[in-house]
Parts: C-alpha cells; sequence; structure tokens
C-alpha cells in the first residue's frame, strides 16, 4: 500500500522537477555546503518496494532523491516534505534511506559497499515539540553506528530571511506562518489588509529578481502558481483570506501557462522528422497570435523558441518578418 500524496506534497515535488536550482540554497543552509548553483542535479526513481515477511513488495515513494555532481565529486540527497512531524517518520526515513542505498550499491571481494544519502526533512508546521535534528542509530554485529536526520522548520524563517538567503522554495509555503491567524484575518478586514501587504511586498521582490535576471520567468510563474496551490488548500475553509491574498498575488498564473507551454515544447522537439517548413508555418502562426493578444516582443520570441524548439536564428528571422523587432 502507498501513502497518499497531499497537495503539498504535490507542491514540494513540482517545485524540485520544475525548478530544481531552488534546493541548492535548501542545502547550502541546511548542509553547511557552499554550491554555487551552476552544479548538475540528478534526480533518481522516487518509487521503490519493499519486501516484506509475508513475500508481499509494498510502493513506498520518496518526496525526492537526487545528485548534486560537482566539481569535486558527487553526493546523494533524501529529501522529505512533512506537514507536521508523526511517529513512523524515522522508520519511512530509514527504509528509504537502505533501499537508495542498495540501488547503487557495489559488491567486490565478496563485499558489500552501500553508501546512504544526506537525509533532510523539511517541516511546514513546528512547535516547541518538533525537533531540530532526529537521529538513526544501527547496531551491528560490528558495532554502532548512527547518522543525523537534519530538520528545516519553514515557519522559523521570515520572509526577510528568505530573501536574503535565497530560500525562493519556502515562498509558497509561507502562508503557513499565518495559519493560527486565519479566523482573525477572515473576520477582520483591517487585519486582512496587513497580509495582503506581506504578500504583495513578496509578489513584488519576486518580480524584481525576475527582471534583474536572478530568476526566470519560467521560475516566478511557477513559484507564484505553487503558492495559490497551497493557499487553496490551507485556507479552503476561509474564503477572506484565500480571496484576499490571491488578490495581491496576481492570482492564478494563467493556469500555469509557462509549464503547460514548455511541456509541448518538449513533446513536439521530440517529434521525429520534423521539416523546416512545417516549424516556419507554426512559427508564423505563433507570432500572429501572440500579437493579437497584446504579448511583449520578449514573450513572443520565449514562445517561439520553447513552442517549436527551433534555432534563435529562426526565431529571430520570422520576428523580424512579423514581429516589431529583433533581439
Amino acid at each position: 500500500m502507498s501513502l497518499v500524496n497531499t497537495p503539498y506534497d504535490d507542491v514540494f515535488r513540482t517545485l524540485l522537477n520544475d525548478c530544481s536550482s531552488l534546493i541548492i540554497p535548501l542545502i547550502n543552509e541546511v548542509f553547511g555546503e557552499r554550491y554555487t548553483g551552476k552544479e548538475q542535479i540528478v534526480f533518481s526513481q522516487n518509487e521503490h518496494f519493499m519486501n516484506r515477511q509475508d513475500g508481499k513488495e509494498e510502493e513506498r515513494i520518496t518526496d525526492t532523491s537526487f545528485k548534486i555532481i560537482s566539481g569535486t565529486g558527487s553526493k546523494k540527497y533524501h529529501w522529505e516534505c512533512q506537514s507536521s512531524t508523526d511517529s513512523s517518520m524515522l522508520v519511512r526515513f530509514f527504509e528509504y534511506d537502505t533501499q537508495l542505498a542498495l540501488d547503487e550499491g557495489e559488491i567486490k571481494r565478496n563485499v558489500l559497499t552501500v553508501t546512504l544519502p544526506h537525509s533532510a526533512v523539511l517541516f511546514l508546521r513546528c512547535d516547541s515539540a518538533t525537533p531540530d535534528r532526529m537521529e538513526i542509530e544501527i547496531i551491528t554485529p560490528g558495532g554502532t553506528v548512527s547518522y543525523g536526520i537534519p530538520v528545516m522548520k519553514s515557519q522559523q524563517y521570515s520572509k526577510e530571511e528568505i530573501f536574503e538567503k535565497g530560500l525562493l522554495f519556502l515562498i509558497p509555503f509561507y502562508i503557513f506562518s499565518y495559519e493560527s491567524r486565519f479566523q482573525e484575518y477572515n473576520e477582520d478586514r483591517d487585519k486582512l489588509k496587513e497580509l495582503q501587504g506581506e504578500y504583495k511586498d513578496i509578489a513584488e521582490r519576486i518580480e524584481q529578481l525576475m527582471n534583474d535576471g536572478v530568476i526566470s520567468e519560467y521560475t516566478k510563474c511557477t513559484i507564484m502558481d505553487m503558492s495559490d496551490k497551497v493557499l487553496v488548500h490551507i485556507a479552503r475553509r476561509y474564503e477572506n483570506v484565500r480571496e484576499g491574498v490571491k488578490q495581491v498575488m496576481g492570482g492564478r498564473v494563467l493556469d500555469y501557462e509557462a509549464k503547460r507551454i514548455k511541456n509541448e515544447g518538449i513533446i513536439e522537439g521530440r517529434a521525429e522528422g520534423r521539416e523546416e517548413g512545417r516549424a516556419e508555418g507554426k512559427a508564423e502562426g505563433i507570432v500572429e497570435t501572440g500579437m493579437d493578444l497584446g504579448l511583449s516582443d520578449k514573450e513572443i520570441l520565449n514562445r517561439l523558441q520553447i513552442k517549436l524548439n527551433i534555432s534563435l536564428q529562426v526565431a529571430q528571422e520570422y520576428f523580424s518578418k512579423y514581429g516589431k523587432q529583433t533581439v
């Protein structure tokens, strides 16, 4: 039996898969690494089958496991996202970690060597009983070994810390910091305006990061859309809170238009036998449609490059012919 995913798990995985570079600052924060963001991130499969004593296999899904490859080598990481702690978490960590280690285990001269990943957990809710670190101790015939699992508590990071440390991954979960006051915000319009002001500032900062070239427009859209998904679920019983924050955050980002365009571009880019004339015809149609929709020159060119997977040279040629300027 596999564990049921929550909307927060889905947001966590979406951020990792679609904007994987956002995990680097979290790794640096939790493990004291000094990754620059230029490292290669290679994801492993999340599904694993655990053999049980009755001979049955039970599927388990990790939130994420991946390698970070740098000039000095590579390290394996295993991250989980939890809305709150539970008694079975350490058991699941041990199962996942040992299975991940076995996946890449090596046998040489009758010696099996396995490497456990660096594991950590992100807690979206925390209280005085939430640990700062968890420990797994293994008693073997050859001695006792143990390893720690550091804990990251999203509620402990202020807005200023998130932006100063580049922890943009935490923005969709920032609303958890205000969860205990939802009833108050929902009933008091003045208090709600304070929360709206906080999120207006967040939205403006994200926009500025995009304008400064720190993040892409695609990353900005992903952060905003994932923030919306968390908000809709966590404030589902508080309409004023839900709609008030959505209003200043821009609401839903075109039904995640950036991701739809990107995925279509990947599918079409893999299609074999693309003829240049066919691609050019589509390019012309996209430019004309984009101009009709009032898109900027940059947005139209981006759609050309993503949607058709054609070269910059071809995109510029058709943009020059049908658009207002080239880049």
